[in-house]
């Protein structure tokens, strides 16, 4: 079981910023900005690569989630960054699609 089906599952800590039946935000224990989020389908799905049609549905409510935790973080009117990282070339390190929201300073650097 990888390491965010175990968050999901709340058999390994995390500190939550957002939760419900499909999707779960947590807050990048590496972060790479001053707001750094990680927002996961709870259902593991390895990366972009394995969307399938039927979960392209997920994948808004996944980057609807970011604009959301922006506005709550308020950083939404400055400006954030939202990054998909697919395969090991892409810059994916853990095998569960996710998706980084990074904020609260000026994003120069790729995650």
């Amino acid at each position: 079981m990888c390491i965010f089906c175990q968050i999901a599952e709340k058999k390994s800590p995390a500190d939550i910023v957002f939760e419900d039946d499909k999707i779960i935000a947590f807050k990048d224990i590496n972060p790479s900005a001053n707001i750094h989020i990680l927002i996961i389908p709870k259902k593991h799905i390895s990366s972009l690569n394995d969307i399938k049609r039927e979960e392209t549905e997920l994948l808004g409510e996944l980057l609807f989630r970011a604009k959301e935790i922006a506005k709550e973080k308020d950083i939404a009117s400055q400006g954030y960054k939202v990054v998909i990282n697919t395969g090991e070339d892409g810059g994916q390190i853990i095998d569960h699609l996710h998706v980084h929201l990074l904020g609260g300073e000026r994003i120069t650097k790729l995650v």
